[in-house]
């Protein structure tokens, strides 16, 4: 799974062809592969994207987070010790 960061936009989730999107209990319906989320905070239509990022004039930038399967993120703080 990829999570994007637009630069001065959206985070947007890359959703897996088929798979099924869930918020509040209710199915969203994903008129493209991607779910875009509000990053700037001025979205009307929140947790989701409306576009207000680009009249906020919101300035971040862009990145890609990817998880790939196999790795276990619960187990390295145990691992760690006491801090």
């Amino acid at each position: 799974m990829r999570l994007r960061a637009r630069e001065n936009g959206p985070w947007v989730v890359e959703v897996p062809p088929g798979a099924r999107v869930f918020w509040r209990g209710e199915e969203v319906k994903l008129a493209k592969p991607g779910l875009a989320l509000c990053r700037c905070g001025w979205s009307g239509d929140k947790p989701f994207c409306d576009g207000s990022h680009k009249e906020a004039g919101f300035v971040a930038p862009g990145g890609v987070l990817e998880l790939v399967e196999g790795i276990d993120f619960g187990k390295g703080r145990q691992d760690e010790g006491a801090r």
